[in-house]
């Protein structure tokens, strides 16, 4: 049976995901969950332009992600979503992930907290570190890791880190 990465990062699929976490992770099948994404066929022909077709790709709503995860697989997924509040609404389907990796997350109108020693951009929500202390509390294993090569840093190291 596969394994399933969960990653969080605005940017969904982009050139890290390829050449480093995929490759790391020996992933052959790529769930990007974004309403907005799924509904124009632009925004999905842009989003997998770059990936090779060794990888399975799926640009999916919350839903059809609900019962694509449903389904066994025996391959490694990597399921990537913009932001954590997305994990609430998937909380059954990725009970059973490997990891809950941490990447970059923008700027937004809601978040008030900028993580110090991120070597990227990352800012969480109060909303954010509730659903992360959520998942974490249910028995996820959540880091932050920007890429396969640097440092993982638990959910609660990290979270000490918080301004």
């Amino acid at each position: 049976m596969g394994k399933t990465y969960v990653r969080v990062d605005d940017r969904l699929i982009h050139g890290q995901t390829i050449v480093a976490w995929c490759p790391t992770l020996s992933i052959k099948e790529i769930i990007a969950i974004d309403d907005e994404s799924a509904k124009n066929p632009v925004l999905k022909s842009i989003m997998t332009m770059g990936v090779p077709p060794t990888y399975k790709t799926h640009i999916v709503t919350t839903e059809e992600a609900k019962a694509l995860l449903a389904q066994e697989s025996n391959v490694n997924r990597l399921v990537i979503v913009r932001l954590p509040s997305k994990l609430e609404m998937l909380t059954e389907e990725i009970e059973r992930a490997e990891r809950i990796i941490l990447g970059n997350i923008a700027k937004r109108d809601d978040t008030n907290h900028k993580i110090n020693g991120a070597t990227g951009i990352f800012y969480l929500s109060d909303a954010d570190v509730s659903t992360i202390d959520a998942l974490v509390s249910k028995g996820a294993e959540v880091c932050f890791q920007q890429l396969p090569a640097t440092a993982k840093m638990s959910w609660e190291s990290f979270k000490k880190s918080i301004k």
